[in-house]
């Protein structure tokens, strides 16, 4: 898409500003929201091995018959295959299930198990020209600036929970500083606080003739943050992508700015529990 507003990865790498995401999606769900999504213009798909839809993704990129090399491919590597003997298997499993011959993202998903054995494999697999880009996935600031100074290459990508009532200004800042790119995850936050409601996104929505959905991703592409909305519903897809006609005002920036509450509204990722969680999902 000509049209589509790219941001370009430490590595030189350009990946756009909007992409579909297949996060709680079916098979079947995941194989049509990404043919449409496709049809409809994004060009960034996001996906996991831990969604369990990786070959419903590849179904749907191959069905709707644009040029792989136009397609930004990003999948993410399991806590249970975070190291450095688990890894280059994963990625080729995932590789397997898409159907195709590499990913244009690779991402660690979580930061636990062994994160420096995994990165170790992901260098490997990038340097030997496997995958375009490597990030990490829902790394504190903290985590991102030890795991910067102490690896060889750096993370070109961090996908992290972002939304307008958790922004994560001093995130940005951090990964601005290391050139790394912020990737936001559930830009609605899954409709929670009444977001498609919310008086101040709404009235800014009323402003410009659109949506309160489409408010938010272009506040997230003004920001320079890779957002990626999804839904399986095709007239909902084609609405999101729509956002490329109008531009929020500076007031509307600053007004958005004000719903911040700084904290997560879906895991803590400092919780033991939370932990235990993601080993024991593996072991159902």
């Amino acid at each position: 898409m000509s049209d589509m507003p790219t941001v370009t990865l430490n590595n030189g790498v350009k990946m756009p500003l909007l992409g579909f995401g297949v996060f709680q999606m079916s098979n079947e769900e995941a194989e049509q929201s990404v043919y449409d999504a496709l049809q409809a213009g994004y060009r960034l798909i996001d996906t996991a091995a831990s969604y369990r839809n990786e070959e419903a993704v590849g179904r749907g990129i191959k069905r709707s018959g644009v040029p792989r090399e136009e397609i930004f491919v990003t999948s993410k590597l399991w806590v249970a295959d975070v190291n450095y003997a688990s890894a280059k298997k994963a990625y080729k499993l995932s590789l397997d299930k898409l159907g195709l011959d590499y990913l244009d993202l690779y991402l660690i998903h979580q930061p636990y198990n062994d994160v420096y054995g995994a990165w170790r494999a992901l260098e490997e697999l990038y340097e030997a020209g496997q995958i375009k880009a490597i990030g990490v996935s829902n790394f504190t600031s903290a985590k991102l600036v030890d795991f910067v100074l102490n690896n060889k290459i750096k993370p070109m990508v961090n996908q992290i929970e972002t939304h307008p009532f958790n922004q994560q200004t001093k995130a940005h800042q951090i990964m601005e500083e290391y050139s790394i790119v912020h990737e936001g995850w559930a830009p609605f936050a899954e409709g929670r606080q009444d977001l498609f409601t919310n008086k101040t996104l709404k009235k800014i929505a009323d402003a410009h003739h659109k949506t309160v959905g489409q408010i938010v991703i272009r506040w997230n592409i003004q920001r320079e943050i890779v957002v990626i909305p999804k839904s399986t519903h095709k007239e909902r897809i084609l609405e999101n992508f729509n956002v490329f006609d109008f531009k929020l005002t500076l007031e509307d920036m600053a007004e958005i700015t004000k719903l911040d509450e700084s904290k997560a509204l879906f895991v803590n990722h400092e919780d033991p529990e939370f932990v235990k969680y993601l080993y024991a999902r593996d072991r159902k």
